[in-house]
C-alpha cells in the first residue's frame, strides 16, 4: 500500500523568528491526533524548534531532523535544515539583518519544493512586511512573492465559513488605489474568484457581491464616480455578457451593518482594509488568508507576527490550524473537480 498518496505533505514557512510562527506551530503538531491528516514538514532548523520547545516549556518528543525530502516520514515533525551555520537564535532581536534573512530563505526554500511537487501545499508563518522589503527580497508580502514564482494570477482571498472576502488591490497606500482600479482589473479580479469558488470551494454557481469604493458607492456620483466608470462596467460585463451572478457594487458600510454579506458565496472588495476590517472583526482567529489563482495552494493565518505576545506561550493557534485544514481541503477539492472534469469530457 502506497501510504504517501494518502497523506498530504504540508510544508511550513518559519515566518519571522521573533514573531509567533514557531510557537503556533509547535502548538498545532503538538495536538499528535492532527498528524492523521497530514505530514508536516518545517523548512528552518531543529535548533530554531529546540529553541522554543524551551521558552515554551513544551514537552514534544517528535521533532526529528531531516536532510532531504526523501527522509520525510508520518507522525513526525520533519525539520528540513536549510540553514548550515551554527546560529543563536536567542541573540538575533526584531529588525536585525539576521531576522530578515532566515524568513526570506524559508520562503524561499519552501516555494521551490512546492513548485516541484515535493510537498502538496504551503502555509506560510507572519512576517514582517517592513523588514521582509529588503535588498534581496523586493517583494512587499508573500501573495507578491508567489505571484511571481508559481503559475497563474494571483488574488487574495480571506476565507472562513460564514464569509470569503477577495481584494481587488492589496498591499497598497490608500492614495494609489483609485488609479490601479479599472475595468479590466476588476474584471480579471472576479474571473478569478468566480473560478477559485467553482475549483477549489466546490460552488457550482457562485453569488458574488462587489463593493463600492467610495462612500455610500459615491451616491450617485456626489462623492466620486469610480462606481459608475469602473465598477459598475465591470459587473455588468459578467452579469450581462456571461450570465454569472455578480451584483453591485454596493455600499461597504450598510452591506455589512445588515448582514447582507451572508446572502453571497464571496465578496469583492476594492482595497485593503475595506476587505480586511469587517473580514477580521467577524471572524479572527479563525479565517485564513488563501492566495486564490495560483498553480499551487498557499494558505496561512489571519494575523501578524505579534511581537508583543511572542516567547510567552499565550499565542492563540486556532487560525493557524485553520490554515492547515483550508489547505488541505483545497487541495482534495481541486483533485475532485479535475477528477470529475475529466470524466465530463469521456
Amino acid at each position: 500500500m502506497n501510504y504517501r498518496k494518502k497523506k498530504i505533505r504540508v510544508g511550513f514557512t518559519t515566518g519571522d523568528i521573533n514573531g509567533i510562527g514557531i510557537e503556533i506551530f509547535l502548538k498545532v503538531c503538538y495536538k499528535k491526533k492532527l498528524l492523521d491528516f497530514f505530514t508536516p514538514i518545517l523548512f528552518g532548523s531543529t535548533k530554531l524548534c529546540f529553541y522554543y520547545k524551551k521558552i515554551l516549556n513544551m514537552d514534544i518528543s517528535n521533532i526529528r531532523e531531516v536532510k532531504n525530502l526523501k527522509e520525510v516520514i508520518d507522525y513526525k515533525i520533519n525539520v528540513l535544515n536549510i540553514w548550515k551555520e551554527d546560529i543563536k537564535f536567542e541573540s538575533i532581536k526584531i529588525n536585525h539583518p539576521e531576522s530578515v534573512k532566515y524568513p526570506v530563505l524559508s520562503l524561499k526554500k519552501a516555494v521551490t519544493a512546492l513548485k516541484e511537487g515535493k510537498i502538496d501545499v504551503l502555509v506560510t508563518a507572519p512576517v514582517n512586511k517592513k523588514c521582509m522589503n529588503f535588498k534581496n527580497f523586493s517583494f512587499v508580502g508573500h501573495t507578491e512573492y508567489l505571484q511571481n514564482i508559481l503559475e497563474g494570477e494571483s488574488l487574495m482571498l480571506m476565507i472562513h465559513d460564514i464569509l470569503k472576502i477577495a481584494l481587488v488591490t492589496n498591499h497598497l497606500p490608500l492614495k494609489r488605489v483609485s488609479s490601479e482600479l479599472s475595468i479590466k482589473k476588476i474584471i480579471k479580479s472576479i474571473k478569478i474568484l468566480h473560478q477559485s469558488l467553482i475549483i477549489d470551494f466546490s460552488i457550482e454557481k457562485p453569488k458574488i457581491a462587489v463593493l463600492g469604493c467610495n462612500p455610500h458607492s459615491s451616491d450617485n456620483g456626489l462623492m466620486g464616480n469610480e462606481e459608475k466608470t469602473k465598477i459598475k462596467p465591470a459587473v455588468d460585463s459578467l452579469f450581462q455578457k456571461q450570465g454569472w451572478l455578480v451584483f453591485g457594487p454596493y455600499s461597504s458600510d450598510s452591506f455589512f451593518g445588515n448582514q447582507s454579506y451572508r446572502n453571497f458565496d464571496a465578496v469583492l472588495a476594492m482595497y485593503h482594509d475595506q476587505g480586511l476590517i469587517p473580514f477580521k472583526t467577524l471572524t479572527f482567529n479563525q479565517g485564513v488568508n488563501f492566495t486564490a489563482g495560483l498553480s499551487h495552494i498557499r494558505t496561512s493565518p489571519d494575523h501578524g507576527v505579534a511581537y508583543d505576545i511572542a516567547k510567552k506561550g499565550i499565542a492563540n493557534e486556532n487560525s493557524f490550524e485553520e490554515a492547515i485544514f483550508s489547505a488541505i481541503k483545497i487541495f482534495k477539492n481541486r483533485k475532485e473537480h479535475k477528477k470529475f472534469s475529466s470524466y465530463k469530457l469521456l
